[in-house]
């Protein structure tokens, strides 16, 4: 898939489905390249290294558009653990494959998974975030805020309406919502915590985050309300992931929010995770 890759896009998810075409909010059930903002030359938008180190991610669809992904989603292992862990009707709306490459591979601000991927009447996003590296500090590991997942979803990250509604194209594509009041707002929301980088990243610990360091094989489990991020890999050791994000299914009483920015083309259901069902 690589080598038929033309980069012509640096990876930022918000800054693509925010002002890019809309195309791109359609990525559940395709495969997608995005590449890392330091790969690319900002003038000639050349690489300046070489293409399977320029990746950022692969997305949103490997889950139904490649037979190997697909096969990990669907294995059984996967569908028990989603089960024993309280899902009743578990679908698939996104998965990817994150690259995270030596010495440019770059930070991810701290987020709330279910910002992006909301559901209703209740947020039931779950990430399996599958290490395929040892990821440590050297190289850019998770950090976790505990207790967080108890948490309110903060913002939410919707279509815009002056866009999709009335037609103006000049409007970005995509704005966030705020759901919370002024007084349960964070000061970090979308960045890292003042005193994140570098190293030792002593904010990071002040505002409650700690490493989650893993082995490569290990399977980190964790809700869409959990606040998590990542630093900046500046090591020349890689950290790849593969990461399904799942939500609870109609069968459950939930809906896939139509606000989100990701969605299927025509009525397609997201692929269903259930070990009752063939679909």
């Amino acid at each position: 898939m690589i080598i038929s890759w033309i980069p012509v896009r640096v990876y930022n998810i918000i800054h693509i489905c925010s002002h890019a075409l809309a195309t791109h909010t359609h990525t559940a059930d395709r495969i997608h390249f995005f590449a890392e903002p330091g790969a690319l030359d900002e003038t000639s938008g050349r690489l300046k290294v070489p293409k399977d180190r320029a990746l950022n991610k692969v997305g949103h669809g490997l889950h139904v558009a490649d037979e190997v992904f697909e096969a990990y989603s669907r294995s059984d292992k996967v569908a028990r653990l989603v089960e024993a862990l309280g899902w009743r009707d578990p679908v698939l709306p996104q998965s990817m494959y994150i690259f995270k490459q030596p010495g440019i591979g770059g930070e991810v601000t701290s987020h709330q998974d279910s910002t992006f991927l909301y559901t209703t009447p209740r947020q039931t996003c779950l990430g399996l975030w599958l290490a395929l590296h040892d990821a440590t500090m050297e190289n850019g590991c998770l950090w976790v805020r505990p207790g967080s997942h108890l948490e309110p979803v903060r913002r939410q990250f919707v279509r815009n309406p002056e866009y999709f509604e009335n037609g103006d194209k000049t409007k970005p594509l995509m704005i966030f919502r705020d759901l919370v009041s002024s007084e349960n707002e964070i000061d970090w929301e979308g960045k890292l915590p003042e005193g994140s980088w570098p190293p030792p990243s002593e904010g990071l610990r002040d505002s409650g985050f700690i490493p989650v360091e893993c082995k490569a094989g290990d399977l980190v489990c964790f809700p869409g309300t959990l606040d998590h991020l990542s630093l900046p890999n500046t090591s020349e050791k890689p950290r790849h992931t593969f990461q399904l994000h799942l939500i609870e299914g109609p069968n459950a009483g939930v809906t896939w929010s139509p606000e989100n920015w990701l969605q299927v083309h025509g009525d397609s259901p997201f692929l269903s995770l259930s070990r009752h069902t063939s679909s």
